[in-house]
């Protein structure tokens, strides 16, 4: 019956004792010999084709073809969530929750400050932290948890889609960029990928940073790039230097003093000074404005 079904191409199911078609190899011989009643098989310049052929068969069966795979970790990607607004933390809690079995939430932290000693206690497998928090920013929480500790993953989340921000993070040692209207499903996958040694960046701002990255050549990005500043603080940084105020560059930029002030805060720390004139002296010093 089973050669018979053999025939008609049916599949068959494989037994340790059985080979193709009518042939079975002996288990303790070893040898070749037909199935049924015992009698001689003469010698025929094919077999030693068949048995091969056989043999090949056999090993098809006994072990399949595999075939590499994206998988998903066999266990959740362990997560902490550090955002300066405990609202954002619970809505992206609550967007994961239904992916409980991809990604789990075991900490967050309010504030970059408290993030160092979660991330430490817990010890994640990623981080997802906001690039813009009050006081300590998101870039320096990475930098502090790299330096502890490189094998450390974090994964910058952020509503700034400039590509500037994301080469910043990825200056930094970030895992990866992603834009907070990223939706649910993406956010899961990107956290995988992140957690399986890749960088997970928007595929958007992919696209638009190498497309700036092509037209630059290397350290020719903007005035201080090579000193952490964003070609937004760049700008001011020039205004600063220029004499004007920060009414005059909220008016140039069409932007509100306190923007132009939060902007100057990170460009003081970003330069080691306290003030304008450390930033104006810093900046003609090194090079970055004539």
């Amino acid at each position: 019956m089973l050669a018979a079904d053999a025939h008609r191409g049916q599949p068959t199911a494989y037994s340790p004792t059985r080979t193709c078609r009518h042939a079975m190899l002996s288990p303790v011989q070893g040898t070749h010999r037909q199935s049924g009643p015992c009698h001689s098989v003469p010698a025929s310049p094919l077999r030693g084709i068949r048995q091969a052929n056989c043999a090949q068969e056999l090993s098809h069966r006994r072990f399949p073809r595999i075939y590499r795979v994206a998988m998903a970790p066999s266990s959740p990607v362990r997560l902490v969530l550090v955002d300066d607004h405990e609202m954002v933390i619970e809505g992206l809690k609550a967007m994961l929750a239904a992916f409980s079995d991809r990604v789990l939430v075991v900490g967050q932290a309010v504030g970059a400050e408290k993030a160092v000693s979660v991330v430490e206690e817990l010890d994640p497998d990623i981080v997802l932290c906001d690039v813009r928090m009050q006081g300590v920013s998101g870039l320096d929480l990475c930098q502090t948890l790299l330096e502890r500790n490189p094998e450390r993953k974090v994964v910058m989340l952020s509503v700034y889609d400039d590509e500037q921000y994301l080469f910043q993070a990825l200056r930094v040692g970030a895992a990866g960029y992603l834009l907070k209207s990223i939706s649910s499903d993406d956010l899961v996958h990107q956290l995988e990928f992140a957690h399986s040694g890749e960088t997970a960046i928007d595929p958007v701002m992919a696209a638009r940073a190498a497309g700036t990255a092509a037209r630059l050549q290397r350290d020719e990005f903007w005035p201080g790039a090579r000193q952490g500043l964003t070609q937004r603080e760049s700008e001011i940084l020039s205004f600063v230097v220029a004499g004007l105020s920060n009414r005059g560059i909220a008016n140039k930029l069409v932007i509100g003093e306190e923007t132009v002030k939060t902007h100057l805060r990170s460009i003081y720390r970003k330069l080691g000074v306290s003030d304008r004139a450390g930033a104006v002296a810093t900046a003609l010093r090194e090079g970055i404005y004539q």
